[in-house]
C-alpha cells in the first residue's frame, strides 16, 4: 500500500512525512516509510503555551458541548477505521487485526466519554447552618500531557485525551519517535472534527 495516499485520505499532507529529520521505518520489513520533524525546546513551549491559551477558554464550554466535540471526532474515526487501523499494523507492526482492534477502542472510549459529558455530576451536602447548603464542583486540571508508547500508538492517547477534553481540559501529546505518523493521522481527523464543531478554542491554536 502507498503510504502517500494512505496517509492523503486520513487528511496529512504529504511535507508533513517527508521533509523531517527523523527517519522512520516500518518494522514489517524494515523499509523506510517516512520523515518527520522533530520539535526543539521552543516549539515544545509554544506548543504548551497554546495548548493553556485553549484551556482557558474551553473549559467556560458547557460540558455536553464538549461531549459534542469527541462525538464528531468518533465518527470520523468510524469512517476512517480502516485506513488508521492499516497505518497502525504499517508503522508498528501490529497485525492487521490488532490495529483495527486498536481504532475501536478509541471509538470506543469516545461514546464512553461522551455519555460523561452529561454524568458530572457533583454532590449536595447538608450543612449545620440553617437555609444553608454546600454544593460540589468539580473543575478542569489544566494541560494534560500524554506520553504514549509505540505498541499502543493511538488507544492510550485516546483514552485520556476523550475523557480531558469532556472534562475541559486541553491536550499535547507526546507520542513515540517510532510511531509519529499515526500521531499526525489522529490530528488530522480531530482536526476535521473541530472544523464540523465550528467553535471554540480548538479552531484557532496551533496543534
Amino acid at each position: 500500500m502507498n503510504i502517500t495516499d494512505l496517509m492523503a485520505r486520513l487528511g496529512v499532507d504529504q511535507s508533513a512525512i517527508t521533509t523531517g529529520t527523523l527517519i522512520l521505518e516500518t518494522p514489517i520489513d524494515g523499509s523506510e516509510i517516512g520523515r518527520v520533524v522533530i520539535d526543539d525546546a521552543a516549539s515544545v513551549d509554544a506548543k504548551i503555551a497554546a495548548a493553556h491559551e485553549a484551556f482557558l477558554q474551553w473549559r467556560a464550554v458547557p460540558a455536553p458541548r464538549r461531549g459534542e466535540l469527541v462525538r464528531l471526532f468518533g465518527d470520523e474515526l468510524r469512517a476512517n477505521k480502516d485506513d488508521l487501523g492499516r497505518l497502525v499494523t504499517i508503522e508498528c507492526g501490529k497485525i492487521l487485526s490488532e490495529g483495527l482492534g486498536e481504532v475501536q477502542e478509541m471509538i470506543d472510549i469516545c461514546d464512553f466519554a461522551v455519555g460523561l459529558s452529561r454524568q458530572l455530576y457533583g454532590l449536595t451536602i447538608a450543612s449545620e447552618r440553617p437555609g444553608h447548603h454546600m454544593r460540589e464542583t468539580w473543575q478542569p486540571l489544566g494541560v494534560v500531557g500524554v506520553i504514549s508508547a509505540f505498541n499502543f500508538p493511538v488507544a492510550v492517547w485516546a483514552w485520556n485525551a476523550a475523557l480531558a477534553f469532556v472534562c475541559g481540559d486541553a491536550v499535547v501529546w507526546k507520542p513515540s519517535e517510532k510511531t509519529p505518523m499515526t500521531a499526525l493521522a489522529v490530528q488530522a481527523l480531530f482536526q476535521r472534527a473541530i472544523a464540523k464543531f465550528g467553535e471554540g478554542p480548538f479552531a484557532t491554536h496551533y496543534w
